[in-house]
């Protein structure tokens, strides 16, 4: 099938921007299968390295060398902090995902020594060397991501309070304070009735006119083992979401890779019946080929990349042109400085960035500062309450929904001043 409705939809003329976003743009190819020659394959490989090659972090600002003199990680109860500090004595703090407590001695052993004494000007090198040089090759995904996303959010914060910056103009040209939000809903292992009333409930708590509804049933891989789902469901909550809601309401939808390549087209198809604007993770998200038939099939925009966990899983996406929108989760994929990458290549061929947002800690204010950095920034972007257990303010950004959208943090680095006694609860993990 013909895909070019579905790339005109994601195509958007962005002026300015990164220095990648003077590349130029790469149409796709419109022949029903999306197939290139080797030669124009060999083009959009070298599109992409040629995108990763340019450093993010604006190393211009900061005149002299911001020696990292400390970097720990702070627990109290479940939740944890990350403190850097510069011999200079200027200090950042982030917060940590709440899955840390699984990757305590990955911190401390593996990363942490490898920051000290280190130029915190020179984070984009530094944080190829780790990913691609010291452990990538035994350690990936999560595992690795996550903490180090965790010292790369401390170090940003410390180095925007240097330069009364906020980190969105350290690692972009664009600073859009305004995030339009989607209302992600969960509740799929629940009979129809049951999920449907509590995606109403969901609903009903922000002033939102964009949702995300979970098709199939658990997570990817699982319809092959025991979790069977109930058969008939997914169709059903399609149909009845966007009869409830009304044709104004952005709807998307969200599979977790659960299905495979047939029952994927089907789904979706129902989903292009009942215009959804796009179809997270239909297969598994590192089921490449079988990503790119779905796509290659659909008119409805395809998004895939919470899980992913290299650059070349992208690259290999956006090379072949199976994919509409990157979404990667800065969390698990390691920082603002990593994801603005996937981003900055999926602009290059005109694709839109919405990443993934993790929960917990401040996460939704962190999602919020990377959309407001990007250019390819799509309408809507995942918010899942602003539940948090840590004590802030963020003067710049109060935690609110208005008109379907929130604030990004404008503040010095991180934009959020975290409560000292609350700090000083949290006892450094020696």
């Amino acid at each position: 099938m013909n895909t070019t409705s579905r790339r005109q939809f994601l195509t958007t003329a962005v002026a300015g921007g990164m220095a990648m976003a003077n590349l130029p743009l790469l149409s796709s190819c419109a022949s029903g299968s999306n197939s290139f020659s080797k030669k124009e394959l060999a083009a959009r490989f070298e599109t992409l390295d040629n995108v990763l090659k340019q450093p993010v972090l604006k190393k211009e600002l900061f005149a002299q060398p911001v020696i990292i003199e400390t970097l720990e990680l702070l627990q109290y109860n479940n939740g944890f902090l990350c403190r850097v500090r510069s011999t200079d004595g200027a200090e950042g703090l982030s917060v940590a995902h709440y899955d840390m407590n699984f990757f305590v001695p990955i911190f401390q052993r593996k990363l942490r020594p490898f920051f000290i004494n280190q130029d915190a000007r020179e984070l984009d090198l530094i944080l190829e060397m780790v990913m691609q040089y010291n452990l990538n090759f035994r350690l990936e995904g999560m595992a690795l991501g996550l903490p180090l996303a965790t010292i790369e959010f401390a170090i940003l914060d410390m180095l925007g309070k240097i330069v009364n910056q906020p980190v969105a103009l350290l690692i972009g040209n664009n600073l859009n304070r305004e995030v339009g939000l989607y209302v992600a809903t969960e509740f799929r292992e629940l009979p129809l009735e049951e999920h449907f009333a509590l995606i109403k409930e969901e609903v009903a708590r922000y002033d939102v006119n964009a949702l995300k509804i979970k098709v199939g049933f658990m997570w990817g891989g699982n319809r092959d083992i025991h979790y069977k789902g109930i058969p008939g469901k997914s169709e059903k909550l399609i149909q009845l979401v966007r009869e409830h809601y009304g044709a104004d309401m952005a709807l998307y939808a969200d599979a977790n890779g659960y299905y495979g390549v047939d029952d994927a087209i089907r789904i979706g198809r129902i989903l292009e019946e009942y215009k959804y604007r796009y179809f997270e993770e239909p297969v598994m998200f590192n089921y490449f080929e079988d990503i790119k038939k779905v796509s290659d099939t659909l008119t409805i925009p395809i998004a895939n990349g919470e899980q992913d966990q290299s650059y070349y899983n992208f690259k290999w996406l956006l090379a072949n042109d199976g994919i509409d929108i990157v979404q990667p989760d800065t969390y698990y994929f390691g920082g603002f400085i990593r994801s603005m990458k996937v981003a900055l290549m999926g602009h290059a061929f005109g694709k839109n960035c919405v990443p993934h947002m993790s929960g917990g800690g401040l996460g939704f204010l962190y999602n919020a500062i990377f959309v407001s950095a990007i250019p390819n920034a799509d309408p809507h972007h995942e918010f899942k309450r602003f539940d948090s257990n840590v004590v802030y303010e963020c003067p710049t950004a109060p935690p609110k929904v208005e008109n379907g959208k929130m604030l990004a943090p404008t503040g010095p680095g991180l934009g959020v001043n975290i409560d000292p006694e609350y700090v000083a609860k949290h006892q450094p993990i020696s």
